[in-house]
This record gives C-alpha cells, sequence and structure tokens, in this order.
C-alpha cells in the first residue's frame, strides 16, 4: 500500500523518482525493478523471492550433523565454547562459535545457559605483574576414577596468568612452598601475596576472627623473610579472582586430563605444566595496565633455604636428629666433633630434601624419604 501510494504520487508529478525511493528506504535502481514487477504481476510482483528458500550462506547440514556426532561421542559435558575450541584444533572445523551454538541449543543436545545474576564490579586490577599474586587451593575430582584432590594455583593479580598449577593429595605448607618456589625461580621475588586464612598461612586465635600479626605459621614467616607482604582475605567475594578461576579450571581440566588419557597425578602435574597452562593463559589471561614488571630477580641461595619448614631438635645421645619417622645422622665436622645435646635446625624442601643447620653452617642434608612399598600402604 505504501509503494502504492507513492508510485501514484510520482506518476502525478507530486514526487521525484530520486524522492519515492528514498521514501521507500531503497535505490532508485530497486524502485525501477518494483516499479515494471508491478506493472507486469500486480501486487504479487511485489513479495520478497527469498521467501521459502534456503540462504545461499546457509551451514551445510552434513558438517552441522558430523559436529553434534563429535559433541555426544568425544566432547559429552564440555561448554560450547570449550567445545568448538577443541574443534578447530582437532577436527578442520570451519563454521562459527555463534552457529554450532545454536545449531546444539536447537537440536537439544545442549541446553541454554542460564541468565547471569545481577552485575558486580570487580575490584581494580594491580597495574602491574609481580605486585600481587594469589594463590589457592581447590579439591575436586580432576581425574576421573580418582578421589578428590587438591589444585593448587598461583597467578597474577594483574593479569590472571597462572603462573604455577599443580596437584597434590592434601593442601599444606609445603605444597605452598611448592608453588611460591615455582614462581620465584622463574620470574623473581613479588611483592605481595593474597591467599585465605588457611592454617597453613596464618594462625588465628578465635573462629572467624582478626589473624595475628605476632604469631606467624611457617609461610608467614618465609615471606616476612623475603618481604614479601601478606593479605588475608576474610570472605570468599575478597577471593573472587581465585575463585573464577577455579569455575574455569573445574570445567575444562578434568576433560581435557580425560581426553589426553591420563590417570596418574605425576602424569596430569606433567600435563598442567608442560600442555595446558601455556594454552590456558593465552586463552584467559589479560594484558597489564603497564607493561613494566614490579619482580625482583635474586640468587637462589637468598630465598632456597627461606622456603622451607625450619624447626629446631635436640641432637639425641647417637648424634641423630629425630625428624617426621626419620633418625638423621650427624656426620663429623670440621667445628666439633659431636653435636650431642646441641639445638640445632632442621630444613624440610618443598620436594621433600631436608638439611640440618647449626647457625649459618650445613651440618649434613638428606634426600626426599622414598615412598612407601605397595604391602605398606595396604596394611
Amino acid at each position: 500500500m505504501r509503494f502504492e501510494e507513492l508510485l501514484e504520487r510520482w506518476e502525478k508529478g507530486r514526487l521525484s523518482h530520486g524522492e519515492a525511493a528514498s521514501a521507500l528506504g531503497v535505490s532508485e535502481r530497486t524502485l525501477r525493478r518494483w516499479r515494471q514487477r508491478y506493472e507486469e504481476e500486480g501486487a504479487d510482483g511485489l513479495v520478497d523471492r527469498r521467501i521459502g528458500q534456503p540462504s545461499p550462506r546457509r551451514a551445510p547440514e552434513d558438517e552441522l550433523e558430523r559436529m553434534r556426532a563429535l559433541y555426544e561421542q568425544d566432547y559429552s559435558g564440555f561448554t560450547i565454547k570449550h567445545f568448538h575450541e577443541k574443534l578447530e584444533q582437532r577436527h578442520d572445523y570451519k563454521l562459527g562459535y555463534t552457529t554450532t551454538r545454536l545449531y546444539l541449543q536447537k537440536t537439544g543436545t545442549v541446553p541454554p545457559a542460564p541468565k547471569r545474576g545481577a552485575h558486580r564490579r570487580k575490584r581494580p586490577r594491580r597495574p602491574m605483574r609481580g605486585m600481587l599474586l594469589h594463590q589457592d587451593g581447590s579439591k575436586h575430582v580432576w581425574l576421573a576414577g580418582q578421589p578428590a584432590l587438591d589444585l593448587i594455583i598461583t597467578m597474577d593479580d594483574a593479569t590472571s596468568e597462572i603462573y604455577s598449577a599443580f596437584l597434590v593429595e592434601e593442601e599444606g605448607t609445603l605444597s605452598s612452598f611448592c608453588g611460591l618456589v615455582e614462581v620465584i625461580e622463574r620470574h623473581g621475588l613479588f611483592m605481595e601475596l593474597y591467599t585465605d586464612r588457611g592454617s597453613h598461612y596464618f594462625f588465628t586465635p578465635e573462629a572467624g576472627g582478626k589473624v595475628s600479626k605476632t604469631q606467624p605459621t611457617q609461610v608467614g614467616r618465609a615471606l616476612k623473610q623475603l618481604g614479601i607482604g601478606h593479605i588475608p582475605a576474610y570472605s570468599p567475594e575478597a577471593r573472587g579472582r581465585c575463585e573464577r578461576a577455579f569455575r574455569t579450571l573445574q570445567d575444562r581440566l578434568p576433560k581435557e586430563l580425560a581426553l589426553a588419557g591420563i590417570t596418574t597425578v605425576e602424569a596430569a602435574n606433567r600435563f598442567i605444566r608442560e600442555i595446558y597452562l601455556p594454552e590456558h593463559n593465552a586463552r584467559f589471561a589479560e594484558p597489564a595496565e603497564e607493561p613494566a614488571s614490579a619482580f625482583v630477580v635474586v640468587p637462589e641461595a637468598l630465598w632456597r633455604d627461606v622456603l622451607a619448614i625450619q624447626e629446631e631438635r635436640r641432637v639425641g645421645n647417637d648424634n641423630c636428629v629425630a625428624w617426621r619417622g626419620r633418625s638423621l645422622q650427624i656426620p663429623p665436622t670440621p667445628q666439633r666433633p659431636h653435636l650431642v645435646r646441641a639445638t640445632v635446625r632442621v630444613h624440610e624442601y618443598p620436594d621433600g630434601a631436608i638439611a640440618i643447620f647449626k647457625g649459618p653452617w650445613c651440618l649434613a642434608s638428606f634426600p626426599p624419604a622414598a615412598p612407601a612399598p605397595a604391602e605398606d600402604l595396604a596394611a
């Protein structure tokens, strides 16, 4: 009806050809084609001839079905974004993410994602790498068919880059030291560490209360010796950056480990270190606001003995020190023939090695304890 009205006004000279085309929102060439079709076929000639015709840009049905079959056979439970990345990496898939998502949801293969909650403003990031690091653990069934394990991560606040991640049976002092060693060894000393108030990080006199500033844990003592600030978190929301990282890891990492056929903790940690973390950081890490770095590279000798459990022990009459079920024999030293009843300092390192010190002198060092035989573990 609009076309007919404008055509009549043009024929009577009330509108120019260009003004009529502009009023319809089309070009003058299109208007001429419409006028010709209207004269030949009447109002039926104005019907859009694309209606009922498949789009020439439509995705091939056989490719969509191949994609859906791959999801059901090998990638069930993957998020669509994660699945789409694997299709591009491993299956020479060329269709876009939106096409993939809409088809999987239309066929009922994947339900639509729930609506997000109310927006919350995130705490601003530190501007430079190395200014603030987060360390936390998450207990989860990371390996199919295995009991739940703790994944310990150490990540940068400025970029969300994960510098260290590994699985252990139980989060504790040595696992915290291990993460710190991996970061400092590769990048250097940093300025501050943000953690929860777990007993290996802080001593809390009253449950749910403030942490003690005068009774440091082994981790607190080591950080103070290295000049690194230690910040406690007093709510789950305060650890939001780590919590979001763990949501992503819990969704992706178990599937990646299962896809690679990994069943042991040793193989999983090697896979995480060599394959998964580089891909994860390339996908999720963000550039820092400032290109400079707050990391300070220092010689290993300045931090290796600090990042260890340190406790004093009294040497026995047999010139041995008792340590966690082991009897550690101190060999003769040039300083004195024996150390019976002397007080020494024992260091246990993250890798399980042990050293005995008297003041600045290292009296003896011992390799990690051998694992118990399988029959002993069964007993």
